[in-house]
């Protein structure tokens, strides 16, 4: 398997301080009543238990890899699920930091190449193939890069709303958005929820903030907006500028684009710019109504999609 750094997976994570959050802050979720598997081997990540969720399907032989960003975790995916169910197997992991998955408390535990690797690491472990990966936010900005490491693995591409940085910042959006995460580092998951999707109802949006009781459990949602790489010698860069040459040149798959129009921070421009890197993929379904997280519009975005792949 091409693309795992020395670093990445000589890192030791037995014996270091981390979290997991009780069960109970899990219990009676609005629409979340799938059964939480756990693999806990991945190698290099020995001490380190990944969650995830997974719904199969008996009549179709496609893996949807559903990758969540941030502040979320595989709860994203409630509405996505059921229809992509239909034609094949759904498998959700919570990243690391995130959901139900184990939390170093120390911010340095958290790179780029620690979540890439263990993505990685899961996709092998799992013996997933026929992949379409589904992504969005930091989902994307991990799942793009995957591709060209899983060349014999991966078939298509699910994008919404995100990213590819190379060094520079996606936007004046993001820019914002990370000074807002530095001036409120823990701020209010359930509110930020409700305001970009207002149909929500209390109990979904406080279902976000589950996995995060106080601020010890919310190292890596503290971490992700400093890790994108907007400069040139950020961790990442080199890993991403390669997976834009993949995509552009040598991506011979199957993609599909969902862009929520109503999104600040990784919305339309930014995904305009993305969609033509990616060769081959067609014009984007636009969602009038949907901001960041696109995936609360999920059902018609997953039924678009099946659709337009015919299956």
């Amino acid at each position: 398997m091409v693309g795992l750094t020395a670093a990445a997976e000589s890192r030791s994570y037995t014996g270091m301080e981390k979290l997991r959050t009780p069960d109970r802050r899990f219990a009676d979720l609005p629409g979340w009543d799938h059964e939480t598997r756990y693999v806990e081997d991945l190698p290099g990540y020995e001490g380190l238990r990944v969650a995830y969720v997974d719904s199969s399907s008996s009549t179709g032989g496609t893996v949807f890899l559903c990758l969540h960003g941030q502040p979320t975790w595989g709860y994203l995916y409630r509405r996505m699920i059921p229809v992509l169910a239909e034609a094949g197997r759904v498998v959700v992991p919570d990243l690391i930091g995130f959901g139900r998955s184990d939390k170093p408390v120390d911010e340095g535990n958290y790179t780029f190449e620690m979540h890439r690797t263990m993505l990685l690491k899961f996709v092998e472990r799992l013996d997933l193939r026929n992949i379409t990966l589904v992504m969005q936010d930091w989902g994307g900005i991990l799942g793009l890069t995957l591709p060209m490491a899983l060349e014999d693995r991966v078939r298509r591409l699910l994008i919404m709303n995100t990213a590819l940085p190379v060094g520079g910042a996606p936007g004046e959006g993001f820019i914002q958005w990370r000074d807002y995460c530095r001036s409120k580092p823990d701020f209010d998951i359930a509110k930020l929820m409700i305001r970009g999707c207002p149909h929500l109802t209390e109990p979904e949006a406080a279902a976000y903030a589950a996995p995060f009781p106080d601020e010890r459990h919310r190292a890596g949602v503290r971490r992700f907006p400093e890790m994108v790489m907007i400069a040139p010698g950020m961790e990442g860069v080199d890993t991403a500028r390669r997976a834009r040459r993949f995509l552009a040149e040598d991506w011979n798959g199957a993609s599909f684009m969902a862009v929520g129009r109503r999104d600040p921070v990784l919305g339309e421009s930014v995904m305009e710019e993305l969609r033509r890197t990616i060769r081959g993929c067609p014009e984007p379904m636009m969602l009038p109504d949907a901001g960041h997280f696109v995936q609360e519009w999920g059902e018609d975005v997953a039924r678009s999609v099946l659709e337009w792949w015919g299956e």
